[in-house]
């Protein structure tokens, strides 16, 4: 029987904090709603989104299982991948799969308590991953796409959870971001063989650094022109105002994060989201910053205030200087 340390590890419980993207829906309503709606219903959509975030950890972390089961020959070879449970010898491949397969029905039945809409989007995020074991982890850039889209797939599913429609623009940032970061941990999974002599090969057949840089580098561009095009765009001044403004004036900060990142895979270093915040300040204070002034443009009203009194009276005031110049 596995030590329930080697269990948790299986679990990669490190990872969960990719599935927060389950909760943009929810914090992108509750801008709006904490003001207008009863506290009795955000409760309740916040306990539905919180269910499904769970319900994504646990499927993910079942997928997880499955897969270090099946890659634990290749994984030994591997400077960083040897040390998972299965790979070293602390979980038996069997367990592993059994173990994760377990995880996956216990995501079906607690998205059910939510709609059977949400456990549908669970069970497609499921096949979706049984497609990727099944063969398209081998074929490079699909590889990486697929993530992506489950990770596009995890914003959609929030959005079910608390019954309000998909925003396009939500799905496409999240999926370009997680390009981006897909294409980080190939990165890091090359340079770390690379460094440690290792025999490892990518099992997709990226050819090296130069194709991964470009890779990224594309991926980069459009994270940020997806993420700026989406806050300056209609939809974004429909829900949120003047203070869509202020979500476009965070950009900078979005760079500085994507930088770090593209940084840390050259090094070699783990594309661990939690291991980034623990070693990495820059990493960590970039974070806080963009968590804490979002929440600043989103539920303090002074915000949106003064961003409508300083970016729409300039707008006005030149505005009606170019018509008096006409005149």
């Amino acid at each position: 029987m596995a030590a329930p340390r080697d269990i948790l590890k299986l679990c990669r419980p490190g990872d969960w904090a990719k599935n927060s993207f389950v909760l943009l829906a929810f914090v992108f309503w509750a801008a709006n709603a904490v003001r207008t709606h009863a506290p009795e219903l955000v409760a309740a959509k916040a306990t539905a989104a919180g269910i499904a975030f769970a319900a994504f950890c646990l499927v993910a972390s079942g997928f997880y299982c499955v897969n270090d089961a099946i890659d634990a020959e290749k994984d030994r070879v591997h400077p960083v991948k040897r040390r998972r449970p299965v790979a070293a010898g602390a979980v038996t491949p069997g367990f592993a799969t059994a173990f994760g397969i377990g995880l996956v029905v216990a995501a079906l039945g607690l998205a059910s308590t939510v709609s059977v809409a949400l456990a549908g989007s669970v069970a497609i995020y499921a096949l979706l991953q049984l497609t990727y074991n099944g063969g398209l982890k081998r074929v490079a850039f699909v590889d990486v796409a697929v993530i992506a889209t489950g990770f596009g797939l995890r914003a959609a599913a929030g959005a079910i959870a608390i019954d309000v429609q998909i925003s396009v623009w939500l799905v496409l940032c999240v999926f370009f971001l997680c390009l981006y970061l897909g294409f980080i941990k190939r990165m890091c999974d090359l340079v770390s063989a690379e460094r440690a002599g290792s025999a490892w090969k990518s099992p997709a057949g990226y050819r090296g650094r130069e194709e991964l840089q470009w890779l990224l580098g594309l991926s980069a561009v459009m994270t940020t022109l997806m993420y700026l095009s989406y806050t300056l765009s209609d939809h974004a001044w429909n829900l949120f105002g003047p203070r869509a403004t202020g979500l476009a004036l965070l950009t900078p900060i979005v760079l500085v994060a994507i930088h770090r990142f593209w940084r840390r895979a050259n090094d070699g270093s783990s594309d661990s989201p939690l291991d980034a915040l623990k070693s990495d300040r820059v990493v960590l204070l970039s974070m806080l910053f963009f968590g804490v002034l979002l929440g600043m443009v989103l539920f303090v009203p002074q915000v949106g205030n003064t961003l409508e009194s300083v970016f729409l009276q300039q707008t006005a005031t030149s505005a009606a200087n170019g018509v008096g110049a006409e005149r």
